[in-house]
């Protein structure tokens, strides 16, 4: 498995509506693509403005091309990023995974 990582930051009052639309876009446009499995948007304060770390989680580099293009370094950017983001890494991260647990059944209950 292959986990994807990507950071932006955006001004503090607009971090609930940047986090509505990398719902409509970015996880919309994973959750379309075979070979993702999740994903999961983080926030937090960073010094004035609002870090957003995106991550996602996928069966193969293969599946992250069919997603993000024959270079799959580069982060994928939608129209309107530009309104929000005050910065951004133009690159993202990819991390093996050996194993990720199952966070939604621990939370209901289920282990």
């Amino acid at each position: 498995m292959i986990v994807r990582t990507w950071r932006g930051w955006t001004r503090p009052d607009v971090a609930a509506s940047y986090a509505s639309y990398v719902r409509e876009t970015g996880l919309r446009s994973y959750a379309s693509t075979p070979g993702n499995l999740a994903s999961a948007i983080l926030t937090r304060e960073d010094g004035g403005r609002t870090e957003f770390l995106v991550i996602s989680f996928w069966e193969s580099l293969a599946s992250i091309e069919a997603f993000a293009g024959s270079d799959v370094s580069r982060a994928v950017f939608y129209p309107e990023d530009d309104a929000y983001l005050i910065d951004r890494d133009r690159h993202v991260n990819h991390y093996e995974a050996d194993e990720v647990s199952d966070l939604t059944d621990r939370l209901r209950g289920r282990s």
